[in-house]
């Protein structure tokens, strides 16, 4: 990176005598606005001394409008260097601060004009944002936070919405998966949505994106966080049947035959009593893919070995002619 030395320079003796003048918040502007493709946007130490002259100096001798106007400014700034940097949490936490600095609106009718302005505005940044790139999870994670901060809450049906055109768009946007899990937990806990009614939907829509990227771990990372714990013995068995089926497609699969393992463990700990003929079948079912993952995932085989050596154990205990 390129820095202007003398700037820098003068800006630190200007932190180090409490400078909160209006000259002293210009050249943080001039640090961080003019050159942002060649100036370090993760300079958090200007961000921190910037934010102190606004409170320090220049909040106390401003009227509310001018705040405002203010802090839209350096949304407006901030917005210019994402489009350089849109994975720095400096930039992002700077908005955070502004959006929570908003002052009350001067208009006695509605006090709360400009907020509900800028938060919607920012929302509609933001999406704009993960339409250019909707894998960006420092995005995705700062319009979490207006959601749940912003004066007037969009609902979490619309929400569930949104993940769903996400999604639907790009079967690998593990954000918007990790999202839908957020919201989908909140309207099951509500009792808005029916957790069983709806279950059966989000297997068909994780089950057409498993087969349709069957080696991308976002789907299969919300397929197991719709199994959980494996407590219903119907559903884990419906699903061992759907993924062997993509199985037979895809006979490499590593996420295939890592979720065969993990949900044929589940049925074994969960609902087969220990010793059976069919207990014993799956447990051998599962050393067999265990050891083709060890060939086929080599950097990963010593959890593959750890997993199948304690049932290896465990089948010894009870007939070594079945063990490997």
């Amino acid at each position: 990176m390129v820095f202007d030395e003398l700037l820098i320079l003068t800006l630190n003796e200007n932190k180090k005598n409490k400078d909160w003048s209006k000259d002293a918040l210009s050249l943080t502007t001039q640090l961080l606005s003019t050159h942002p493709d060649i100036i370090n946007p993760e300079f958090y130490t200007i961000w921190n001394y910037r934010r102190n002259i606004l409170i320090n100096g220049i909040f106390p001798i401003s009227s509310s409008e001018e705040i405002n106007e203010l802090l839209n400014n350096d949304l407006a700034m901030t917005t210019k260097a994402l489009k350089v940097h849109p994975k720095v949490y400096w930039i992002w936490n700077h908005r955070r601060w502004c959006l929570e600095h908003i002052p009350e609106s001067s208009n006695s009718s509605n006090t709360q004009e400009w907020r509900l302005s800028t938060w919607e505005k920012e929302l509609f940044i933001v999406e704009r944002m993960l339409d250019a790139d909707s894998r960006n999870f420092l995005a995705w994670d700062y319009r979490r936070y207006i959601l749940s901060s912003m004066p007037v809450r969009r609902s979490e049906r619309a929400e569930l919405a949104y993940t769903t055109k996400k999604i639907e768009a790009n079967f690998s946007n593990f954000s918007a998966w990790h999202q839908r899990t957020k919201v989908l937990s909140s309207l099951w806990a509500s009792g808005e949505v029916d957790r069983v009614s709806s279950l059966q939907k989000e297997f068909e829509l994780v089950q057409n994106a498993m087969f349709t990227l069957p080696e991308d771990q976002s789907a299969w990372l919300y397929h197991r966080w719709l199994i959980g714990s494996g407590d219903d013995k119907s559903i884990l068995e419906r699903e061992i049947k759907v993924i062997q089926t993509l199985l037979d497609e895809q006979p490499d699969s590593k996420w295939c035959m890592d979720s065969m393992v993990t949900y044929k463990l589940m049925l074994l700990n969960n609902h087969l009593p220990r010793g059976t003929r069919e207990s014993i079948d799956i447990t051998n079912q599962c050393l067999t893919l265990l050891a083709q993952l060890e060939e086929l995932d080599p950097m990963r085989c010593q959890r593959y070995r750890d997993i199948g050596g304690c049932k290896v154990d465990e089948l010894s205990s009870l007939k070594p002619s079945l063990t490997r």
